[in-house]
């Protein structure tokens, strides 16, 4: 029976019917999945390709920022316009710059020569900004590192050349307002350059060991020598004190002498007298002078 059922099965052609199914189903499959892959490949791609437009396209300018843009196709850069804070869309083949205006600080540290042929250190805080409405020219002139090809150079070009007018005491111990004078020359002629220069702060100057003890030493005697003389001044003024009261001592004993009478001593006398008469202790005057003699006061 069961040999009949299998001819019967084979005569009706079920059996080569039967594998077909699974190999239709296993190439759908493929062609499933090699579609998938297809899909995720080009969704990787054009997210790949909208993250990079994306950072040539959109720009965003921070807080007290400034942006310049450069027209590759045509026109350069632009001079005339700024673009301010805030979100700005750009065409991804041009290309922007984004300057920070506020105040900022840069440090430098360099050595200039005196007039007399000796090193000085110096180390210096400047603080500098670029002008806001300049920044196109200072971009197109200059570049992003204006401050090493403008500030740094500029400020340090200006102080050599004033320092080397002036002695190594000067510029050490700031006689007169000297440095501070270079100081302000130095942001003068450095603010011209698209760039403000807001201060110039001085954290150290320094001198080769012998010369700095040399100037050590004479800054020392020099103020003793100033001890001295402010001594010597006051001992002048306490001997001409002295001597105006002297004089006025002598001027006020001739006035009184002047007007010393023989009746006023007689009467000085007689009230000295009443005077000592009020006292119960026993007394001897003495007195000299006309009609003065020797008392004996005995008041009970």
């Amino acid at each position: 029976m069961s040999a009949s059922l299998f001819s019967r099965r084979r005569d009706d052609g079920l059996e080569d019917e039967l594998p077909e199914e699974p190999a239709r189903g296993g190439r759908l499959m493929r062609t499933m999945r090699a579609g998938g892959k297809a899909a995720a490949f080009a969704l990787v791609t054009v997210s790949l390709a909208a993250f990079i437009l994306w950072q040539r396209v959109v720009y965003v300018v921070p807080a007290g920022g400034a942006g310049v843009l450069y027209h590759t196709l045509s026109g350069g850069t632009i001079t005339d316009y700024v673009y301010g804070e805030g979100i700005q869309l750009i065409f991804p083949w041009d290309r922007f710059t984004i300057y920070d205006t506020r105040v900022q600080v840069v440090l430098s540290e360099f050595t200039a020569l005196t007039n007399k042929g000796l090193p000085i250190q110096l180390r210096l805080a400047i603080r500098y900004h670029p002008e806001y409405d300049t920044v196109g020219l200072l971009h197109q002139r200059v570049g992003p590192d204006y401050v090493a090809k403008i500030v740094q150079p500029q400020v340090e070009s200006v102080l050599r050349r004033y320092i080397g007018k002036e002695e190594p005491e000067a510029i050490y111990t700031n006689k007169e307002g000297v440095l501070s004078s270079i100081i302000s020359r130095a942001i003068e002629e450095t603010s011209e350059k698209f760039v403000t220069i807001e201060d110039i702060i001085i954290r150290e100057v320094s001198l080769p060991e012998q010369m700095r003890e040399a100037i050590t030493t004479k800054l020392a005697f020099q103020q003793q020598a100033e001890a001295y003389e402010y001594r010597l001044a006051a001992e002048l003024r306490e001997a001409e004190r002295k001597r105006i009261e002297a004089e006025g001592t002598a001027a006020a004993q001739k006035i009184i002498a002047r007007g010393l009478t023989q009746d006023l001593l007689r009467w000085e006398a007689i009230r000295v007298e009443a005077e000592l008469a009020k006292s119960n202790n026993s007394k001897m005057i003495i007195m000299n002078g006309v009609d003065a003699g020797r008392f004996n006061l005995n008041v009970p």
